[in-house]
């Protein structure tokens, strides 16, 4: 018994901080790989899994196809709103920007041209 004592002291002892050390870079470097390979699998498209090896894909349910359809007509609405006030903003923006004495020419213009 002795001797096991002898050789833990001697041995395992004073090498311990590089033993646990190790085993600290084995689970950091495993935890790197898989990380790396998740990175690889998301930029190359291929379905990642779960534990158990079962893929991790998008449910898509009646409802949530209805809820896009839903969004993507709102989408499409909003957007040709904006584009019409875009085209109204266009029209007044050079009234409010010019200064007053051409602005009051203009409308003394067109006055003129109706009458």
């Amino acid at each position: 018994m002795s001797q096991k004592s002898d050789l833990a002291a001697q041995v395992i002892v004073p090498n311990l901080p590089w033993i646990i050390g190790g085993g600290m870079l084995l689970g950091a470097i495993a935890i790197m790989a898989w990380l790396f390979t998740t990175w690889l699998r998301i930029k190359h498209g291929y379905p990642l899994e779960t534990s158990w090896g079962k893929a991790i894909e998008p449910r898509v349910t009646t409802e949530t196809a209805e809820r896009f359809k839903l969004v993507s007509t709102e989408n499409a609405q909003l957007r040709a709103e904006l584009g019409a006030v875009k085209d109204r903003l266009a029209n007044v923006e050079p009234i409010v920007t010019d200064d007053s004495h051409r602005l009051t020419q203009e409308i003394e213009s067109l006055r003129v041209t109706r009458n």
